[in-house]
């Protein structure tokens, strides 16, 4: 991880400590860079609950409850998905505020109304409205998972200090 993702990484571990929140991953394409950017920080424990690593559809299906209309009609890389992964991390875990992401790392998958570096986020806090937004991000496979790893962490930064 890069010193800027460990930064925000400590500020959203700062912020949740001080509530006394806790945090929950719904990773696709990062394959669980958002969890190893959190648990890379010492002391994470008392604020980082649980991830979930759901890079097949039948695991976002099996892990999280993404319904299998929800992917036949919108794909595992949409923002109608990363909403559903949140609430299934919301459903099985007791975290206060959680991200899900999924997109195309590439270098391969991508399709014209779907390149290579589309990522699709979701956010949320117990009780609240889960909110979503869709990102595309340029380069290879490495800078668009760290792009997304960063953005994941920025937008839990916003719910925790709000």
């Amino acid at each position: 991880m890069s010193a800027a993702t460990l930064d925000l990484a400590t500020r959203l571990g700062s912020l949740l400590e001080r509530r006394g929140w806790r945090v929950a991953t719904a990773e696709s394409c990062t394959g669980g860079l958002v969890a190893g950017a959190i648990t890379d920080i010492a002391g994470s424990s008392a604020w980082f609950e649980r991830g979930f690593v759901t890079y097949s559809n039948d695991a976002k299906t099996e892990m999280l409850g993404v319904l299998g209309e929800t992917l036949a009609a919108h794909g595992a890389v949409s923002e109608a998905t990363a909403r559903e992964m949140v609430a299934g991390a919301f459903e099985r875990s007791s975290a206060e505020v959680v991200v899900a992401v999924t997109g195309i790392a590439g270098p391969s998958g991508g399709t014209p109304a779907k390149p290579v570096g589309l990522v699709c986020f979701a956010w949320g806090r117990r009780g609240s409205a889960v909110h979503s937004s869709t990102r595309q991000f340029p380069g290879n496979r490495e800078t668009v998972r760290e792009a997304a790893v960063t953005t994941a962490l920025d937008r839990l930064i916003e719910l925790a200090a709000s």
